[in-house]
Parts: C-alpha cells; sequence; structure tokens
C-alpha cells in the first residue's frame, strides 16, 4: 500500500487524515507546541539550507532559479537518505509535509513534493 502525499501549514490542526507528519522545515513553527504538531518525523537533511532559504525571501520573484539551487541541494548523500527515510514511511503511509511557510505553493515545498514522487 502507497499512501498520498500531501502538504498543510504547521498552524492547520492535525488530523487522523494527514497520515504521517513531516515537519520540511529547517526552523520549528513559531507558537507550535510539539504535542499540537503531532510530528513523526523532522528530516532537516531535505530542507534548503540557511543561505538558500533566505536566498528565496530576498528572490521571491525568482522561484525558478531557487527551484535549481534547492534541487542541487537535494543531490548530496545526506540529502538522498533523508528523502529515502520519508519515501519508507510513504510506502505504507500517507504522509503530510509540514511547513509554517505562508505561500506554500511558491515556498521549498512543491519542488520537495516533486522529488519525493520521482523518488530520486
Amino acid at each position: 500500500m502507497t499512501g498520498d502525499y500531501r502538504m498543510k501549514r504547521a498552524y492547520s490542526a492535525a488530523s487522523q487524515a494527514d497520515g504521517k507528519r513531516v515537519l520540511v522545515d529547517r526552523l520549528w513553527p513559531r507558537g507550535v507546541g510539539r504535542e499540537e504538531a503531532a510530528l513523526d518525523l523532522w528530516p532537516i537533511d531535505v530542507t534548503p539550507s540557511n543561505e538558500l532559504r533566505k536566498w528565496l525571501h530576498a528572490h521571491r520573484d525568482e522561484y525558478a532559479e531557487f527551484e535549481a539551487r534547492y534541487n542541487a541541494e537535494l543531490g548530496g548523500d545526506a540529502q538522498q537518505a533523508a528523502l529515502a527515510e520519508v519515501r519508507a514511511l510513504h510506502t505504507k503511509h500517507t504522509v503530510t509535509l509540514i511547513t509554517a511557510a505562508k505561500d506554500v505553493e511558491h515556498s521549498h515545498v512543491p519542488v520537495l513534493l516533486k522529488r519525493l514522487q520521482e523518488g530520486s
């Protein structure tokens, strides 16, 4: 059985439909308690580096460049191991990628989701 991948903001209530909840932000979401977050995994290595995260905030209009840079980061050994860990959860569960990003569609999450779905 393979579940779905979903995206959800950290400020939305956890639900059973979320399956396994995976925080995909480098920083802990402000104002969210550990119990409230109900996380199953926090693989820091799948998150953009601090430098890239700051670059995106300064260059919002260059999303394609961000996507290329983030994909390059995801090619590292530690990142590949972390991606494999998330994919392993997905083999038996729905996996919900949790983020504090205000604009989820223009954040790192869609890039990460595509990479997870591609399997490489």
